[in-house]
């Protein structure tokens, strides 16, 4: 069992070795070359350097506090085209993807031939941290998380693999056997699978990290970085390194994460700047390094001297600050390590009782008792007796006004209470579909404005349903179609009307 004491050193060092790889790797990112550092090139005047290899999961962390540890691709992709500023790469594909209605996986599989590429492993510590010790429930998680940009590639692969490892490195020290661990979650054929197999046989045939480097780039390596000479050394362009597959990323740099453990042989620096020197994508290589060797070793076994230079700040480079900011949802965007680790800690208590993890956790909170009729704005919105259902960015509650039955030549009155449970103001689409017998007055489609403040959260659409041959049809059924624009969220709620004499 991991103690509340361990986990969130292990926590804490996964996030401090997170920001402090990334900040070491950012300057050589993407330069196909052998490098030789053994600590900062930078002038960092104590703080880190912004990285998006940690934002999206700060995104993740406020979205798991937001809808809860139960979710689905459709909910991360929605947070994502609302809070995910870039357009590059991978990124960039998946939100075009999604702005034409696209779900996941295909957001990350149309047109992306950057599927391939490391967009997805960088963010995989997240679900490590509140799965620890359940590597099936962190790869799941990552599998749901990489489908967004990566879909079938290789970068959903990567993801699974290094969340599976990361997870399982809370509760196993054995490099070997953490390999063995995330190997067992992603497909024998894949590329990523290949590389690591390669990484790890040159380790065991004695290699050097350089030429355990120069191996895996003869087989498993992508295009360098648009094929720039400035970004390729002279040697390895003598090498034949000079091409590659277009896209093909994530097989190479996870074979690099490889090389690093192993040849890192327990040491913090030694591990994370041996990535960096082998070149590639070195801000998020060194970085995942830095999170496992934390999550192994706890926050104790990081050496001063490597946090001192960057503190324990978080710089951001690409989410919306501004969004996310505290509105009367949710708090700020974490700012340090520690809160970090804190509103983590908060999260994996949730999935421990949820799912049993390996951990001590402090107990749940007492289930509340109180009266849901006490609740005065929740009987405003719920008005009446009525249907309710649950979406991710709204409730509705179904209103038959003078009750699911009619007589001949009446009208049926159905209001839908509509209630933005969100931050956003949301543009709200509504087609409602009937039997032929049936009209819908005054309209069949409805467009509406509901905002996001208190005030303006609530919206009551009403329509009336008139049989036209009370002969041909007792029953009508029909179902309202919800849109919201700019998300691909599609909200169906039934209506059920019986004629009655």
């Amino acid at each position: 069992m991991l103690s509340k004491a361990d986990y969130h050193k292990k926590t804490l060092g996964c996030w401090m070795g997170k920001n402090i790889g990334g900040t070491v790797g950012a300057p050589f990112e993407w330069r196909r070359q052998v490098n030789n550092i053994d600590f900062y090139t930078q002038d960092l005047g104590g703080e880190p350097m912004p990285n998006d290899d940690l934002d999206i999961q700060l995104l993740w962390l406020i979205m798991l506090e937001e809808r809860g540890i139960d979710l689905d691709p459709s909910i991360l992709a929605d947070y994502w085209i609302h809070y995910v500023t870039a357009y590059w790469a991978e990124y960039g594909y998946a939100k075009l993807n999604m702005r034409t209605g696209l779900q996941p996986p295909y957001t990350g599989i149309h047109n992306n031939y950057l599927k391939h590429s490391c967009g997805a492993f960088i963010r995989s510590e997240i679900w490590a941290c509140i799965a620890p010790g359940r590597p099936d429930i962190a790869a799941r998680y990552a599998f749901n998380d990489a489908s967004i940009d990566h879909g079938d590639g290789e970068g959903t692969f990567s993801a699974v693999f290094c969340a599976a490892l990361e997870s399982a490195a809370f509760v196993e020290s054995d490099i070997n056997k953490l390999i063995d661990i995330g190997l067992s979650y992603i497909p024998e054929d894949c590329g990523t699978y290949k590389a690591i197999l390669c990484a790890r046989e040159s380790h065991a045939n004695g290699l050097s990290w350089v030429d355990a480097r120069h191996k895996l780039l003869e087989s498993h390596r992508g295009e360098a970085f648009f094929r720039s000479h400035d970004h390729i050394s002279q040697e390895d362009k003598e090498r034949g390194f000079f091409d590659g597959i277009s896209g093909w990323d994530a097989p190479s740099n996870i074979g690099i994460i490889i090389i690093g453990l192993l040849y890192g042989k327990g040491d913090f620096g030694k591990t994370i700047c041996t990535a960096v020197n082998c070149g590639e994508d070195t801000d998020c290589t060194a970085a995942t390094l830095g999170a496992i060797f934390g999550i192994i070793n706890g926050i104790d076994a990081i050496p001063e001297k490597w946090i001192t230079p960057i503190g324990r700040s978080i710089k951001t480079t690409c989410i919306s600050t501004a969004d996310l900011g505290y509105t009367g949802f949710g708090d700020f965007i974490p700012q340090t390590v520690d809160n970090l680790t804190e509103r983590t800690t908060a999260i994996m208590a949730k999935v421990a009782v949820a799912h049993g993890l390996p951990v001590e956790v402090d107990p749940p909170k007492p289930i509340a008792v109180g009266n849901l009729f006490a609740n005065k704005e929740k009987m405003d919105y719920l008005a009446t007796i009525s249907q309710r259902f649950t979406f991710p960015y709204a409730d509705i509650a179904v209103e038959y006004v003078n009750g699911p039955s009619i007589t001949p030549g009446a009208e049926a009155v159905v209001r839908l209470h509509f209630s933005n449970t969100y931050r956003m103001g949301l543009t709200l689409n509504a087609k409602v579909y009937m039997d032929d017998n049936w009209e819908v007055l005054p309209t069949s489609n409805f467009k509406t404005f509901v905002g996001a403040h208190i005030d303006l959260r609530k919206k009551t659409i009403e329509i009336k349903l008139r049989v036209k041959d009370s002969r041909n049809s007792s029953i009508g059924r029909g179902v309202v179609e919800l849109t919201l624009e700019g998300r691909s969220h599609i909200m169906l709620v039934p209506l059920i009307v019986v004629t009655e004499i």
